[in-house]
């Protein structure tokens, strides 16, 4: 390291020569770890996956058996499509297994396994081909004995040497990933001591560099930290007292500002309330107007009954005539049945039958004249009604006509309070305006004023923490002298 470097620099190349070795450390510990984890991966991905598939050929081995002892003893054909099914699916286990085989990987236990299958399915067949010649079931049971039987233990042989053999490549890979960790582990402890021991011999350099700058700067220091602490002093009581003197101008204009709100709001009540009398006016004038159009509604429905009252008092004085020419018609008639009664009575023997029909044409004129007497009453009642309801009716003409003239005065006089409350609406609309812009200019100012205050406070605040940084960078300076130089210090 040159002399002329800084403290700065030489700190830097200190820490980048520790954070190099530090990367080195990481390298290689992720390139062991990454070679760790590539042997156990294939320890879990491809030796447990294998040894998975061997437990699947012998499920499918014994579902195979399974289904050839149901046919041989039920002869069911759906046996037989069971022991293909079984068959494709430890083919398709067997190819897999090969395909997933490495180069230069011993393929010769999936071999037996796929010899000791074939024999064992030719062995099937022809126990299947025997048992459908309806042979008899005692050289069924002895050939499967003798051939089937055999055949299956070779076949558990074979897929049991595949798995000792799987079993063993997974032990070794196990091993190998074992011994790779170790050393990998090995390594990164070399390097760490190495690292440490480096950094130990950069540290013991830095520190005797370091110590002669520090010791100088820190010097500079304490006088700086003097001259800073006394205008730290200084400028700290000034701002006490101008905080003084923002906190009572805020006060003031905080209660300027209440005051103006205050105003504002009843302004704006003021202001709501005319116009809700406003609404309210124009709302009565228009009930007077519909009031009135509904009195002369009404006036012209009294003026149509009293003509129609006039036209059944008409009516009523033609059914009355009616009932004289009716009355005076059913008087002939008696007297021509009295007459007829007369007549039928001289003739003897042949008019008592005619005087029989003159007696009844005699009492149907007499309830024919009662009835047109009880008519002519009824006639008169309703003539008395019909004059009794043309003068009640006059007089409500004359009270309806008096109403109009009311109503009129009314919706005169409303027109007149609805003129009043919008003038008194547009003064409480200026007042309110005025009273929002003066409220507007009030906030600006306590913004303002707040805004200065805040910055006064931060000021103060901000020259105590001047003036306790400076003496804690004074106090620092002094420990810092005595740690670099001791016997400056003293």
């Amino acid at each position: 390291m040159a002399p002329s470097w800084t403290f700065g620099r030489k700190l830097g190349a200190g820490l980048a020569l520790t954070a190099a070795l530090t990367i080195v450390i990481g390298a290689v510990a992720v390139q062991s770890l990454r070679t760790v984890v590539v042997a156990k991966d294939r320890v879990i991905t491809v030796n447990a996956r294998r040894l998975l598939d061997a437990e699947r050929l012998r499920t499918a081995r014994e579902q195979k058996g399974s289904a050839v002892r149901g046919f041989l003893v039920t002869r069911q054909e759906r046996f037989v499509a069971e022991v293909q099914q079984a068959r494709d699916e430890f083919k398709a286990i067997l190819e897999r297994l090969v395909a997933e085989l490495g180069p230069g990987e011993d393929r010769r236990p999936l071999d037996g396994v796929e010899r000791a299958e074939a024999a064992h399915q030719e062995a099937a067949e022809r126990l299947i081909a025997m048992r459908r010649t309806d042979a008899p079931l005692d050289a069924v049971s002895r050939a499967f004995d003798e051939l089937l039987d055999p055949r299956r233990t070779q076949l558990d042989a074979a897929i049991a040497d595949y798995v000792a053999h799987e079993e063993r490549q997974r032990d070794e890979a196990r091993a190998a990933a074992s011994d790779a960790a170790a050393a990998a582990a090995l390594t990164v402890q070399l390097i760490a001591g190495a690292v440490v021991l480096f950094a130990i011999a950069i540290a013991v350099v830095l520190t005797r560099t370091l110590g002669r700058q520090i010791g100088g700067a820190v010097s500079r220091v304490q006088s700086s930290s003097a001259e800073l602490q006394a205008a730290a002093t200084q400028q700290a009581t000034g701002s006490k007292e101008q905080a003084t003197a923002m906190s009572e101008i805020t006060t003031t204009i905080s209660e300027l500002l209440a005051t103006s709100r205050q105003i504002a709001e009843s302004a704006r009540r003021v202001a709501q309330i005319a116009d809700q009398t406003a609404q309210a006016a124009r709302s009565g004038e228009g009930t007077v107007e519909k009031a009135h159009e509904s009195v002369a509604t009404i006036r012209r429905q009294v003026d149509l009954v009293v003509g129609h009252m006039l036209e059944l008092g008409g009516k009523s004085q033609q059914i009355g005539s009616v009932v004289d020419i009716v009355s005076e018609l059913a008087e002939q008639t008696n007297i021509l049945a009295i007459n007829a009664t007369i007549e039928a009575a001289g003739a003897g023997e042949a008019g008592k039958r005619f005087a029989v029909v003159a007696d009844e044409i005699r009492k149907l004129a007499d309830r024919v004249a009662g009835s047109a007497k009880e008519i002519r009453g009824l006639v008169e009642d309703v003539r008395a009604s019909v004059n009794t309801t043309v003068m009640a009716t006059e007089s409500g003409s004359k009270a309806v006509d008096a109403g109009s003239r009311h109503f009129a005065e009314v919706a005169s006089a409303f027109k007149q309070i609805a003129g009043l409350v919008s003038t008194t609406t547009d003064a409480a609309r200026e007042i309110e305006l005025s009273t929002q812009q003066q409220t507007t200019a009030v906030e600006q100012v306590n913004l303002a004023v707040t805004s200065v205050a805040q910055a006064t406070r931060e000021t103060e605040v901000s020259s105590d923490q001047t003036l306790q940084t400076a003496r804690q960078l004074s106090g620092l300076s002094r420990e810092l002298l005595r740690l670099v130089k001791p016997e400056a210090a003293a």
